[in-house]
């Protein structure tokens, strides 16, 4: 079992910036891949970013240039950086890692950009 907590969200202007973290504890050793995913109300959930335990990264074509995801193994944390935030970037992010074959997700945090 892995257990993720994400941390870091808020209310930005539009143009700001805003940094994200997942601490994943348990069975940790086994993880691949940790990333985000972001949900906005009436819309399907949507890839935003993934890592592998290799630093091998992913990007969503919407955050491409403007989000930057990173990971501290000895902290078992992935990081998520987002720069130049847009109103649409208004969601809900959730952490999730890939272990053994199976996802796990945090419980999410809420990301509102807005004047």
């Amino acid at each position: 079992q892995v257990q993720l907590v994400e941390s870091g969200g808020g209310l930005v202007q539009p143009g700001g910036s805003l940094r994200l973290s997942c601490a994943a504890s348990g069975s940790i050793f086994s993880i691949n891949v940790m990333g985000w995913y972001r949900q906005a109300p009436g819309k399907e959930r949507e890839l935003v970013a993934t890592i592998t335990n290799f630093g091998r990264t992913t990007y969503g074509d919407s955050v491409k240039g403007r989000f930057t995801i990173s990971r501290d193994n000895a902290k078992n944390t992935v990081y998520l950086q987002m720069n130049s935030l847009k109103p649409e970037d208004t969601a809900t992010y959730y952490c999730y890692a890939f272990s053994l074959g199976r996802r796990y997700w945090g419980q999410g945090t809420q990301v509102t950009v807005s004047s």
